[in-house]
């Protein structure tokens, strides 16, 4: 994505993803919505074709990799297309990154192996017509260290220099979380004995803003962080947004979620999994989101241990290990599945790519 020869379309995406989606969330709702679907999103396909396959061709020749994980959907079809041009197969293995709702771009036949979180992806990869024997539920794979944390809670804090003995609230912010300010606010002046740890997710903005802020319970404030397993161990719960990455390492640490934005489309299936599989709650307002940690914390905390019970049972924290387990396998078992994947119409593909101009020989 940041080779020069990419389009500034594609190299901007990032930027323009977190303003697009935090300031016309019902216009990124339409596109998500009307681009998952079989004739738009081939469409999709053939304009990223056309916009990466010079870059990802002289990746793989430079690399000539034993195997391919893609983590990410716009590589698969212009991985499809160099395959099928240089008449050569790489094993290759999808790693879909949303939990419920995922966009049928996810779903391409170039992966030997598509691995999904959920038994809902699952079942959306099925509808887009991939074999049932190239699909396998693994979770989304979170960081290795999650699983491996042997200290407790408490022992975890007194190293941060945090409260030990104190609920704590780990708040997770981002340049696509717009509501998580006024949640805080709310919490600040709740009179509940909790302390906040606040990442603010390299959002300068927010940050200072919270750094502004005159607080009335124990607050530890970060802008952008490296250690957020560290953090999830120490922390009782999650106030954050419905991201794949952050609810899946909330629930590999059995943390209970309460959701305080939800981005239209993708996100709509991770709140819903989390709400349904009694893990956290979906809020609309500051107040609602008060009322959800009373409760929560009311006889003792009975409640927010019930929710960090079901968060374990979701929760893979394996999912990583899986990953690179199947991802071995392939690739000691590709010449037997090479014959599987000779390229099929290689010659219109070549005039598709030659009248556009994109350079192929060499």
């Amino acid at each position: 994505m940041e080779d020069k020869r990419t389009p500034l379309i594609l190299r901007n995406s990032q930027s323009d993803y977190d303003k697009f989606v935090r300031e016309t969330p019902k216009l990124y709702k339409l596109g998500f919505e009307a681009s998952d679907a079989s004739v738009p999103s081939r469409m999709v396909e053939g304009a990223l074709t056309l916009m990466l396959f010079e870059v990802i061709d002289d990746l793989v020749r430079q690399h000539s990799p034993d195997v391919i994980i893609i983590t990410y959907p716009i590589y698969q079809a212009p991985l499809k297309a160099v395959y099928t041009v240089r008449r050569r197969y790489i094993p290759t293995i999808t790693v879909v990154t949303d939990l419920v709702t995922p966009h049928r771009l996810w779903f391409h036949d170039v992966a030997d192996l598509c691995l999904v979180p959920t038994p809902q992806a699952r079942d959306l990869a099925l509808e887009a017509g991939l074999p049932a024997h190239h699909v396998q539920i693994s979770g989304i794979p979170v960081s290795t260290s999650l699983p491996r944390e042997q200290r407790t809670p408490v022992a975890i804090r007194a190293e941060l220099g945090w409260q030990p003995e104190l609920i704590t609230v780990l708040a997770v912010g981002s340049k696509r979380v717009g509501r998580l300010y006024d949640v805080l606010h709310a919490l600040n002046h709740s009179g509940l004995p909790l302390q906040l740890a606040v990442v603010a997710g390299g959002d300068d903005e927010l940050y200072h803003q919270l750094q502004e802020t005159e607080w009335h319970v124990v607050v530890h404030l970060y802008n952008f962080v490296t250690n957020m397993p560290v953090l999830l161990h120490a922390a009782d719960c999650v106030i954050c947004k419905a991201g794949g990455m952050i609810v899946s390492e909330s629930l590999a640490c059995g943390l209970p979620l309460l959701l305080v934005d939800v981005l239209p489309g993708q996100e709509t299936g991770n709140a819903a999994y989390v709400v349904e599989g009694g893990a956290g709650e979906e809020v609309d307002s500051p107040v609602a989101a008060l009322e959800t940690l009373y409760h929560w914390l009311e006889q003792g905390g009975k409640l927010l241990a019930e929710r960090a019970n079901r968060a374990r049972s979701l929760g893979r924290p394996w999912s990583a290990y899986e990953a690179a387990e199947h991802a071995w396998a392939i690739a000691e078992r590709a010449s037997a599945i090479e014959h599987a994947h000779q390229p099929e119409g290689r010659r219109k593909l070549i005039q598709f790519l030659e009248r556009r101009g994109i350079t192929w020989k060499g």
